[in-house]
C-alpha cells in the first residue's frame, strides 16, 4: 500500500512544477486558458487526495475489523503463540496505516499552500 501512495502522491510532489507548467508565460497568454488549466490543476489535486483518503480509510476500516476478530479469538485461546503473532503483525499494520492518514494530511496541506 504504501508503494501505491508513494506513486499516487507524485501529483503532491510535483506540485510546483505543474503550477509553472500550468502557467503560461507572456509568450503563451494567447494560446492557453490559464484559468481553465489551473480549473483542471486543482480538480486533478482534489480527485488525487479524495481517492488516497478513501483507500487508506477503507485500510483502516479492514485491519481494523481483522484485528477485532484476532482479539475475539485470542480471548478464547490463550496460550495461541500464532495467533498473538499474527494480532501483533495486523495491530503493526493498522498503526502504520494510521501513520499514513497524518502523512496524507501533511502532504495535502503542503500542496494546497503551493497552490493558493
Amino acid at each position: 500500500i504504501q508503494e501505491l501512495l508513494r506513486v499516487m502522491r507524485t501529483i503532491d510532489d510535483r506540485i510546483v512544477h505543474e503550477l509553472n507548467t500550468t502557467i503560461p508565460t507572456a509568450s503563451f497568454v494567447g494560446k492557453v486558458d490559464p484559468g481553465q488549466t489551473c480549473k483542471e490543476l486543482y480538480e486533478s489535486l482534489m480527485d488525487a487526495h479524495t481517492s488516497r483518503e478513501r483507500i487508506i480509510k477503507n485500510c483502516i476500516s479492514q485491519t481494523s475489523a481483522v484485528v477485532k476478530t484476532l482479539k475475539e479469538e485470542r480471548e478464547k485461546a490463550d496460550e495461541d503463540v500464532a495467533l498473538l503473532k499474527q494480532l501483533r503483525k495486523e495491530q503493526t499494520k493498522l498503526k502504520l496505516m494510521q501513520s499514513e492518514l497524518n502523512v496524507e494530511e501533511v502532504v495535502n496541506d503542503r500542496s494546497w499552500k503551493v497552490l493558493s
